[in-house]
């Protein structure tokens, strides 16, 4: 038979257990609130990637990278070229003159 030593012992784990469940009940919320907010901003960025850029896949964005950087190389090698022959030129010039 239980006691009311059991029953107070019931009572304070389901208690416990109910409080268990609130916060358990509000960690889903606030999971599923970022879930939502999460998948809004996944959506905003690839409507932008598609306007920008013409797609949203990630290995197409990847190999659209890829190319971008090997065009920025190639611009900036030839500056360098550029600008060393505007220097040779100009040492050209002073030598010219002395």
């Amino acid at each position: 038979m239980a006691t009311g030593h059991d029953d107070a012992a019931l009572e304070r784990e389901l208690a416990g257990l109910r409080d268990e469940y609130d916060r358990l009940r509000e960690t889903k919320v606030r999971a599923e609130e970022n879930l939502a907010s999460l998948e809004r901003q996944l959506a905003d960025l690839e409507a932008r990637a598609v306007e920008e850029y013409g797609t949203a896949d990630p290995e197409a964005l990847e190999t659209l990278l890829a190319e971008r950087r090997a065009e920025n190389a190639r611009l900036v090698d030839e500056y360098r070229k550029h600008i060393a022959a505007v220097r040779q030129g100009l040492d050209e010039l002073d030598n010219g003159r002395n």
